[in-house]
């Protein structure tokens, strides 16, 4: 690739990554996805609490619960962020690990965050997990949420696809 062409795929590839993560932080939770010990998928509701300059995302999790049970057997994990009010959808891969980072979990600590960590900052079970992007989706309908029912009423009568919405992959 030139030079040229490395700098605008370079400068798209940076595009995409902001309109991901600008779309991401105002959903703020997500359903967290890992594969079991049978190879089976599970979902449970977390609350992002950062998404820093490398790609990666970050969570509150105890040190000892069943989300850092799991990894520690498969790193491999899924965050789904769904913002139906605006009709933003994301879908996240990555890789997760736990970190006892005593300078990041001061930096994200809020008192919301004391509901499940009443020790606060010092909590003895208090963790970060850690969730390294290896690449994303997200999609986004255009439209008022009547012309995006009127498109697809229209293309289920036509039987031709409904107008597509703004959708992105993103790699890290």
């Amino acid at each position: 690739m030139t030079d040229t062409r490395a700098s605008m795929h370079e400068s798209n590839e940076a595009e995409a990554r902001e309109q991901l993560w600008s779309r991401v932080e105002k959903i703020k939770f997500c359903m967290f996805t890992t594969i079991e010990r049978d190879g089976s998928l599970r979902s449970r509701p977390l609350t992002t609490q950062d998404i820093d300059e490398d790609g990666a995302v970050w969570f509150f999790v105890a040190k000892t619960g069943e989300v850092a049970t799991v990894i520690a057997e498969n790193t491999q994990v899924n965050l789904a962020y769904a913002d139906t009010d605006d009709n933003i959808y994301v879908s996240v891969c990555g890789t997760a690990s736990l970190s006892d980072d005593r300078e990041k979990i001061e930096a994200l600590w809020t008192p919301m965050a004391a509901a499940w960590f009443p020790g606060g900052v010092d909590d003895p079970h208090l963790a970060l997990l850690r969730v390294q992007v290896s690449e994303a989706e997200y999609w986004k309908p255009e439209g008022t949420k009547i012309g995006q029912f009127v498109s697809i009423a229209r293309a289920a009568i036509t039987r031709t696809p409904p107008r597509a919405s703004e959708h992105a992959e993103v790699r890290f």
